[in-house]
């Protein structure tokens, strides 16, 4: 059955009382998104953030400062909030991957969610849902040939390296969140198309000079996910209350990143464009440790999600980038 993300109201003296949603992460690519999704569907929005002066000029979006080092945290907005939504984290691409930067990509996320579980059980409030990112990056590379045709599920182990360790960590700093009537939902997330950041603006940098960079071999396969589709996903995992554990976030057919690549070329640039293989060594040499994500194949099932009731608007790699394509 299809849950559908009306909102729920409550009179009181006349006055409509809308939940409230609380973000932290709220201000990165995936959250300000997400944000503005929930504002229109009816949300009051409350986006934690380490800046104190933050606005928004959306009057339904609220900031509230917090300091994970310092452990402060506004007490008020975390416990008046009826679903919170964890994504902060430091960017997993963003810096090389030495010892210090692996542990502030790790402790961004688990002493986050700590600060956040620690203010719900000193005090009283009134939480119905905990949904927590995660990443698809809990899995290893794909089997030759795979295990199974659908690729990875959510009941398969972390992989034995630094994300599926740190995705390992990560989902289990929510889980002493145990409080009655409270659901948690953690969502693994692939990689995120988005119009006007993240991988999809990398796809298509090469492209405004006629270049089509396919990645190492290209064979390798990219498990993604439209930004509205996840925005959608998680407003189902406030509203559904069936929605429990662990979910794959990603669209129903993963391709490989040649695939993904000519595709767009194709809708960019139609013929006028030249495909260019940039060599594994080359991204080993830029990125080390980080080429291996790069490199990495990845087939991941969102079997679980669909039968759940989710549907999505963006299935294919080809009604994504039409839409996507659309925005420039």
């Amino acid at each position: 059955m299809i849950s559908y993300c009306f909102k729920s109201i409550t009179f009181e003296s006349n006055k409509i009382l809308m939940p409230d949603v609380l973000i932290s992460g709220g201000t990165g690519l995936i959250g300000a998104h997400l944000s503005r999704y929930l504002v229109e569907k009816g949300y009051d929005v409350i986006v934690l953030t380490r800046k104190k002066n933050d606005t928004f000029t959306n009057p339904k979006i609220r900031f509230s400062y917090w300091n994970v080092e310092k452990k402060i945290i506004d007490t008020d907005v975390v416990n008046k909030a009826d679903h919170i939504i964890h994504l902060a984290g430091a960017g997993v691409m963003d810096k090389k991957w030495t010892a210090g930067y692996k542990k502030t990509i790790l402790e961004s996320r688990t002493k986050s969610a700590e600060l956040i579980i620690a203010s719900l059980k000193q005090n009283e409030h009134s939480l119905k849902t905990f949904v927590s990112a995660s990443a698809i990056g809990w899995y290893g590379a794909d089997s030759k040939p795979l295990i199974r045709q659908e690729g990875f599920i959510e009941s398969d182990a972390p992989a034995d390296n630094f994300l599926g360790e740190t995705c390992k960590l990560w989902e289990a700093s929510v889980e002493p969140l145990t409080a009655p009537g409270v659901r948690l939902v953690k969502l693994r997330t692939g990689i995120v198309l988005c119009s006007n950041g993240g991988a999809f603006k990398e796809y298509k940098a090469p492209l405004r000079f006629g270049i089509a960079a396919i990645l190492g071999s290209g064979k390798q396969i990219v498990s993604w996910v439209h930004i509205e589709d996840l925005c959608r996903m998680y407003c189902e995992a406030i509203e559904n209350n069936s929605l429990k554990g662990s979910y794959n976030a990603v669209a129903p057919e993963p391709v490989s990143q040649k695939t993904l690549i000519l595709k767009l070329g194709q809708k960019l640039k139609r013929k006028f464009f030249t495909p260019i293989y940039v060599p594994g060594f080359f991204l080993r040499l830029i990125f080390g440790k980080r080429s291996i994500e790069i490199l990495k194949s990845a087939t991941v099932s969102n079997q679980k999600i669909k039968e759940a009731g989710f549907t999505f608007l963006y299935p294919s790699i080809e009604a994504a980038i039409d839409e996507l394509v659309g925005h420039q």
